[in-house]
């Protein structure tokens, strides 16, 4: 049977794009759309300026959306009228099929590279590799992340770096833990790069069986291990810890992120808006790490630190 999804649309300004996207990001567990432009496939230069943009998120299509759209009403009505421009516009709702949903990824997803050697290759699309590429193949499904979002795309940077040697050449056995894996694309590129093992985890079962397909796809099923398994309950200590979450997790999540980073490994944070980066710097304060890079990308950031050991 076809799953069906709510897509439910918000018009507001083109300053209140970001923050509408985030709210709607940690309220679906999903990517949104901008104006047609898939969040997790567009750099947000590629915009037309606008004075109003449509944000349009995905739900499951059952009795729980009527919920889903109070929420959203509220959060509009309250933080609405701080953005020059505002006026209410009540969420617009249709449904459509899996199939549907997922079909319109593939019309802004294509190959892409990122760094020196990687390069995102959706499965439908051609490319012809240079002699040294570490080719991602990936099909997104429903989860989120293609690697074009500048999130990904930061992670991915340094994780190139890191696992070069470049900034990373004190680790000793370069093991990584992949919270919030979505599609599986740090955790495949970190396998690629030459990590001897990787943990990704999930809370979406989606994500966790896309994730999976996706290492099949790359031939990388027996270096990364993905499951639904919580973040607290995951043993052992890693090298690199990577997480590309909401701001306002990572903080939540700091202690249990820190507990399961080796001394002396990395830990790298994105996943956070500009305006939200000293609400994430406050948060890993005081914890025995040392900043040693902040990346960015367009409204985001990605915090780099070095444990102390």
């Amino acid at each position: 049977m076809t799953k069906e999804w709510a897509q439910v649309s918000c018009q507001v300004p083109s300053e209140m794009v970001d923050a509408v996207a985030e709210y709607l990001i940690g309220l679906s567990g999903g990517g949104v759309g901008i104006d047609n432009l898939v969040l997790d496939t567009f750099s947000l230069d590629t915009l037309e300026e606008s004075p109003v943009k449509t944000v349009t998120a995905y739900f499951p299509a059952d009795e729980s959306i009527g919920d889903r759209l109070r929420e959203i009403e509220a959060y509009l009505t309250e933080n609405g009228p701080s953005f020059a421009g505002f006026v209410y516009r009540e969420p617009t709702v249709s449904t459509i099929t899996e199939q549907d949903w997922s079909t319109s990824w593939k019309e802004h997803f294509k190959p892409l590279r990122i760094g020196r050697r990687l390069v995102v290759k959706p499965t439908w699309e051609d490319f012809s590799p240079e002699a040294e590429d570490l080719v991602l193949e990936l099909d997104p499904g429903m989860a989120f992340g293609t690697g074009t979002h500048p999130t990904t795309m930061l992670c991915l940077s340094v994780l190139e770096r890191l696992l070069s040697g470049e900034g990373g050449a004190c680790l000793k056995s370069r093991d990584v833990l992949d919270v919030g894996t979505g599609s599986g694309i740090l955790g495949i590129a970190a396998a690629k790069l030459g990590a001897p093992g990787v943990t990704a985890i999930d809370i979406d079962s989606e994500a966790v069986r896309v994730a999976r397909e996706n290492c099949a796809l790359n031939g990388v099923s027996s270096l990364v291990t993905v499951s639904d398994t919580p973040l607290e309950r995951i043993p052992g200590v890693f090298d690199i810890v990577i997480a590309n979450i909401l701001a306002e997790d990572l903080v939540r999540m700091a202690p249990t992120l820190m507990a399961r980073l080796r001394p002396g490994g990395i830990l790298v944070l994105s996943g956070i808006l500009i305006e939200k980066e000293e609400l994430v710097r406050d948060g890993f304060s005081n914890r025995k790490l040392n900043l040693t890079e902040v990346a960015g990308e367009n409204e985001w950031s990605c915090l780099v630190y070095r444990q102390d050991g």
